[in-house]
């Protein structure tokens, strides 16, 4: 896990959680970077990662990787939509 690993929130806080597990829950409800997390609860990356792994072994939280975008986009594709875009 780092900092722009994304943490998504299975469904609404249980009540067997810790208070700060419940905010994690709530803040990522949406996709949210552990670097974000942290900045909300105002706690540091350590602390965040020991309390996502903990989370993430109860599967209350699933991690994932950034989406990744290219850079610069593919020249054969903005071509063929250009062509179709002048047969209009």
């Amino acid at each position: 896990m780092d900092l722009v690993t994304l943490i998504v929130a299975h469904a609404d806080p249980p009540s067997s959680v810790t208070p700060e597990q419940a905010a994690v829950l709530r803040l990522c409800a949406n996709p949210l970077s552990v670097a974000e997390v942290s900045a909300y609860l105002q706690l540091p990356f350590s602390v965040v990662t020991v309390l996502l792994t903990e989370m993430l072994a109860t599967e209350l939280v699933h991690a994932r990787a950034p989406i990744v975008r290219q850079k610069i986009p593919d020249r054969s594709l903005l071509e063929a939509v250009m062509h179709g875009l002048q047969r209009l």
